[in-house]
């Protein structure tokens, strides 16, 4: 999952790409996840800009991820 809006202190917006798309993110409690210390410079840069990454560009992302060993959990 990529964090791609934090609400305020408590909460954030999460989406993975696929199942739970950009146009339809996720509320999640920050607590509730496990954070790593990768930032997704890319997507940072386009949230930045006010725009919305595209759902083929998360993906794309999280899975060049998969072998690096910082996902954990059932994804990884």
């Amino acid at each position: 999952m990529v964090i791609i809006d934090q609400i305020n202190d408590q909460y954030c917006m999460v989406v993975d790409g696929e199942l739970r798309k950009v146009e339809k993110p996720k509320m999640k409690n920050i607590k509730h996840l496990q954070l790593t210390r990768v930032k997704a410079d890319s997507i940072v840069e386009l949230l930045d800009r006010g725009e919305l990454p595209e759902n083929h560009l998360i993906r794309k992302y999280l899975d060049g991820l998969k072998g690096t060993g910082e996902m954990v959990g059932k994804e990884g």
